[in-house]
């Protein structure tokens, strides 16, 4: 049985780095992975989705680029290059960081799947062949999570798509429809519309992007329809059969039932955490009810010196949460540090077109907290960079405390929203309030230039 100093089970945007400097650290490293280096995000997440919105964007903006002056013509798809450009690209980053892995010095990397055998010690069974076991002093738990299944009759029967096996397609749905209102329905919902599929997207709740304020779903849900983009909301879906070509669903929006017929289903209602084959009865790791690890502000669960990491522990899955995760472990067990996830900033974008960027609270959390505050808002319309680009489309809002003038939070939803979201979200770290923003140079014309409007929108 092999000893290590550290062992860390999934090679996602928290194992990688975390396995490479702690080997760098001298500390005797193993990264096991059990399919892909890189995790859901270089590989079935943002690496792959982002190349390929880049290409539907384009679609788009050729579409209506007579706008602008310019005729085009007839705009024609080929979706075998959109895919292979998507495929060279998720290689490229997987190898790099598989290069990276293997030239680190300290470091072995373990093709196989981990169970925890005892405390500290796993018993890996090897994808070639064979099983292994080894201990560590320290276990990192990064696995990650998968696409959460509804149980919905007939469902098991259906060849359905995941946000996954959807990457893997090789022509353009028919009919797509999408179960799942959110971010990951959302974004493949829109960019397959664009690359010519028929688009209907159900979601359960009384509008799309349920946990955003109903001035950012409203704003959202009409740009998408304009797109001709179906979106039925408040439904259930009761049934699914299939046919030798075509897909039936029954649903069901208040006291309406309908059949929708469809060639494509993709389930996107959300994703569950990979704990489940990781043995963690054997070692005594804590679960919450719905399957994540439990763990403290430090990242270590109950059990000293196993810790978890990224969506798998819970909170907010994203893969730049995952990589604050190992920063915090790492400069917290070798420098010394007592950093904490208490308090960090959260932002996201979701990378619709326009994009959503959000930072902080919403309107509706400051009213749910019973916060002292005041909203500015402008919308995209009313932004010169956004005229002179025909980007009109969306809105910039902000969340405001009116007697410290301090930013709490905004939604950005707007061509860039990502990238004008972070401006606000260095202000709110560096405590800039909302009054210097209105009254700072910045150039001209920008998007980010257009802060000096929105905030204009509070002088008295």
């Amino acid at each position: 049985m092999k000893h290590y100093d550290a062992i860390i089970i999934g090679a996602g945007q928290a194992g990688v780095p975390l396995a490479k400097k702690l080997a760098e650290a001298g500390k005797r490293t193993a990264l096991i992975e059990k399919r892909l280096v890189g995790g859901t995000c270089i590989n079935d997440g943002c690496t792959p989705t982002k190349a390929m919105i880049a290409s539907a964007k384009a679609v788009h903006q050729a579409k209506k680029a007579s706008a602008l002056g310019v005729d085009i013509g007839s705009v024609k798809i080929d979706f075998k290059k959109i895919v292979q450009r998507k495929n060279d690209i998720v290689e490229q980053f997987r190898s790099s960081s598989e290069k990276g892995i293997t030239e680190t010095n300290g470091l072995k990397l373990i093709f196989g799947t981990a169970k925890f055998s005892a405390e500290q010690e796993l018993t890996i069974t090897l994808n070639d062949g064979g099983e292994e076991k080894v201990t560590a002093d320290w276990i990192f738990i990064n696995t990650g999570a998968k696409t959460a299944i509804p149980d919905i009759a007939g469902l098991d029967q259906i060849d359905y798509l995941t946000s996954t096996t959807i990457l893997d397609l090789e022509t353009v749905p028919e009919h797509l429809v999408v179960i799942g209102g959110n971010y990951i329905g959302l974004e493949f919902g829109q960019m397959f519309s664009r690359f010519g599929s028929r688009v209907t997207i159900l979601e359960k709740s009384a509008g799309i992007l349920a946990k955003e304020d109903e001035d950012i779903s409203s704003a959202l849900t009409e740009i998408l329809t304009d797109e001709k983009i179906e979106i039925i909301t408040d439904v259930k879906v009761e049934k699914i059969d299939q046919d030798k070509k075509q897909l039936h669903i029954t649903v069901r929006s208040g006291k309406t039932k309908k059949d929708i017929t469809a060639s494509h289903l993709l389930v996107a209602a959300g994703r569950v955490p990979q704990t489940a084959d990781l043995g963690l009865e054997n070692c005594g790791v804590k679960l919450d009810d719905k399957g994540h690890v439990m763990v403290n502000e430090k990242l270590e669960t109950n059990i000293k010196g196993i810790y978890a990491l990224g969506d798998v522990k819970g909170g907010p899955a994203f893969t730049h949460i995952a990589y604050n995760d190992y920063t915090i472990v790492y400069r917290n067990l070798i420098e010394g540090t007592k950093y904490s996830i208490q308090d960090r900033p959260v932002p996201y974008c979701m990378f619709t077109d326009p994009q959503l960027g959000r930072i902080g609270i919403s309107e509706k959390e400051a009213k749910e907290k019973k916060l002292n505050y005041e909203i500015a808002v402008i919308p995209m319309s009313q932004v010169a960079r956004g005229i002179e680009t025909n980007e009109t489309l969306g809105l910039m809002k902000a969340v405001v405390d009116p007697e410290t003038k301090k930013i709490l939070g905004a939604a950005i939803l707007a061509s860039e929203g990502g990238e004008i979201m972070s401006v606000l979200q260095m202000a709110m770290e560096g405590d800039i309030t909302y009054d210097r923003i209105r009254y700072c140079v910045l150039a001209h014309p920008t998007y980010t230039e257009s802060l000096n409007n929105l905030f204009m929108k509070l002088d008295r």
